[in-house]
């Protein structure tokens, strides 16, 4: 059954990847939630592998948690991501966060240990040093190797009167316009975490399409 899943995916083209829950964290203090982190990553990575796709099917996670010391926080993540089984490692993909990891971070643990980083969009409009959106989405680009699949961005928008860092409940398709505008010379897959899903998605494609970058 889930080999027939992985032939619809090839055959229609599309890119599938796995974002598990806040109570994964690699670089934990705590020995058993590494443990379960681990099992959680290994069961994704086994239905990415049953399915039969390609390594660019990846799975995304966040670096974790400072606990009072950010250098110490990069080395547990390091000591700890060496330390993943084979089938997860190959598959993982780490992403920059609004209050603890910036992209100079995420690129800085690449750069470590080869893990291609994700570029947030939305978390970098909150979270950076001082490099525009533009620079910082190249400077995780460079760190996908063709094996990995283009590299991919998760792109959202602030919700109007909402606590900051909420997620958009629909696409602002200005806003959108002008920002792909900028990334139209980069080969790259776009994940929309909008809230209202397939209504947005929709509504990007044909913006897409009408600047005739796809």
């Amino acid at each position: 059954m889930l080999g027939e899943f992985g032939f619809f995916i090839k055959e229609n083209g599309m890119r599938v990847c796995m974002h598990p829950g806040q109570f994964v964290v690699v670089n934990s203090k705590n020995s058993d939630v590494i443990k379960n982190s681990v099992n959680e990553l290994l069961y994704h990575a086994k239905l990415l592998d049953a399915m039969e796709l390609d390594l660019s099917a990846k799975i995304q996670v966040h670096l974790g948690g400072v606990y009072g010391n950010k250098e110490e926080s990069f080395l547990s993540f390091i000591e700890n991501y060496r330390r993943l089984p084979e089938e997860i490692r190959r598959r993982i993909v780490i992403e920059n966060d609004e209050k603890n990891f910036s992209v100079s971070d995420c690129v800085f643990i690449s750069h470590q240990v080869h893990v291609p980083v994700v570029f947030d969009a939305f978390h970098h409009s909150m979270l950076h040093n001082g490099e525009t959106a533009l620079e910082a989405f190249c400077a995780t680009a460079r760190t996908w190797r063709e094996t990995d699949g283009p590299p991919i961005m998760d792109y959202s928008q602030q919700e109007p009167g909402a606590r900051k860092g909420t997620h958009a409940n629909s696409l602002d398709i200005n806003e959108f316009s002008v920002f792909v505008k900028k990334t139209k010379y980069i080969k790259y897959d776009m994940m929309l975490e909008i809230k209202d899903k397939e209504k947005s998605a929709l509504k990007a494609m044909e913006e897409l399409k009408r600047l005739d970058i796809i």
